[in-house]
Order: structure tokens, then sequence, then C-alpha cells
């Protein structure tokens, strides 16, 4: 499952949550106290099981392979802000708004004498020639 549908079960359960809350506190206080403390532990201990997966656990998606081979070549499974593989420096670009990164479906590879690849977008390269 993706994160936004996540985010956004849990801005609803949030939502929901504050709601419920309020309405009981118009009837009856006390009630409501202990409402909110039941539901505050029980939320923390979630959130402390969600953090502890999100760090430890979970499934592990297998990387490409990114290779480069030659004098002066360059190969990243990202993006490329700048890149230079001759004698001169390529100006810097500006930042451009990112897209959410993407992972290469296949292996990224440059190979050969001043070869630029990129999993991602390339700002600038220069190869010298």
């Amino acid at each position: 499952m993706t994160s936004k549908p996540l985010m956004w079960t849990g801005v609803g359960l949030c939502g929901a949550g504050a709601a419920t809350l309020v309405v009981v506190a118009f009837v009856d206080l006390g009630k409501a106290d202990q409402v909110a403390s039941v539901t505050g532990g029980i939320v923390a201990l979630v959130g402390l099981a969600l953090a502890l997966i999100g760090q430890f656990g979970g499934r592990s998606t297998p990387s490409a392979a990114v290779s480069a081979s030659g004098d002066g070549s360059i190969a990243a499974g990202g993006n490329i802000g700048t890149a230079s593989t001759g004698g001169t420096t390529p100006l810097p670009v500006p930042p451009a708004p990112q897209a959410a990164p993407t992972s290469p479906t296949g292996g990224v590879n440059a190979s050969g004498k001043g070869a630029i690849a990129a999993g991602g977008d390339i700002g600038s390269a220069s190869t010298g020639n």
C-alpha cells in the first residue's frame, strides 16, 4: 500500500476522533476525559508499533544495478544535478521543482570514456568534447 492512502486514512481517523471527543465533551466532560486518556494511550502504542515497523521491518525492494566503467564515466540511480566528465565544469543549473523520485526499472549503466547515465533527470552535463 502506498503512503498517500495511509496518510488520508490517518487524517480521517484523527478528524473522526476529534469530532467524537467534542460531542462527548458537550454531553459529559468527565466521560470525555476518560475517553481521551484511553484513546491517547492506544494511539501512542499504535504509533510506536508503526515507527518500529517502518524502521526495522517491512519489505525492502532490491535496488537496480548501477555501474560506471571507463575513464571519467558517471552513473547514478537517481537524479544528477550537474555532471562533468571533461576538463570544464558546466554552469550550475537552478534547482527546478522535483517530481517524486522514481526508481529505474532496469539497471543504470554508463560505459565508455566520459559516459553519463542516470536513473532520473540530468540537469546539466558536460563531457568535455
